[in-house]
């Protein structure tokens, strides 16, 4: 597995290891939702309650290759979107959640390439691991797309089943595909989140992703 980020030997510039082009899947929406939280249904308004589940702090650094170079992206677009504990994404009319947001939202790069979301880590369903979907855009000054990559966030299996025995996540039974065996996953190199913190408070992951600018590349 590879985290992606930036890297290189000694004495040479880090060189930028661009994040692998995954598809966006079937429950991609473009909602033009900016926020950081997105563990409620924005258009709940105050009533919203807050999805159970662990919380996760994820913060994402975009970066881009410049002249050998790993340099921060700044103003990118970076929206992501997951399943909540039980499997379920919002705004899918096949599972009942139509017209809800939760679990969707984006945030734009600042000067060093950071943006952070507070969701919840996600649960699993049917034929995939537990992932998250990222999607990182560029735009020219007429609103037209230069750069869009769509890639998936991945955690470690032993992390999962921990998580997956809390209380938000159980009643669906033992989860039927793992790392080793998820189709999207299989045969690629994966952004792995390395993760700190306790499930009793928080986890939090950090992890980069490369683009490069002028690329159109995922689904």
């Amino acid at each position: 597995m590879l985290v992606v980020g930036c890297g290189g030997t000694s004495g040479e510039p880090p060189a930028c290891l661009l994040a692998p082009a995954l598809t966006a899947g079937p429950y991609w929406h473009d909602e033009p939702l900016r926020r950081q939280d997105l563990r409620s249904d924005s258009r709940q308004g105050s009533a919203a309650e807050r999805l159970p589940g662990v919380l996760l702090d994820l913060v994402l650094r975009v970066t881009t290759p410049s002249e050998e170079q790993c340099r921060p992206l700044h103003g990118a677009r970076v929206d992501i979107w997951q399943c909540n504990a039980q499997g379920v994404y919002s705004d899918v009319p096949e599972l009942g959640t139509t017209g809800r947001d939760f679990l969707r939202g984006y945030q734009i790069s600042d000067d060093a390439g950071w943006v952070r979301f507070l969701t919840v880590f996600p649960g699993w369903y049917p034929g995939r691991t537990v992932h998250i979907h990222a999607k990182v855009r560029t735009f020219d000054p007429f609103g037209a797309v230069v750069t869009e990559v769509s890639t998936q966030l991945f955690f470690d299996d032993a992390l999962i089943e921990a998580v997956l025995g809390t209380s938000a996540y159980v009643g669906r039974g033992p989860r039927d595909t793992r790392n080793g065996t998820d189709p999207v996953l299989a045969g690629k190199d994966a952004t792995l989140v390395p993760i700190t913190g306790d499930l009793g408070s928080a986890l939090r992951g950090v992890v980069e992703l490369g683009v490069r600018i002028g690329e159109i590349r995922g689904g």
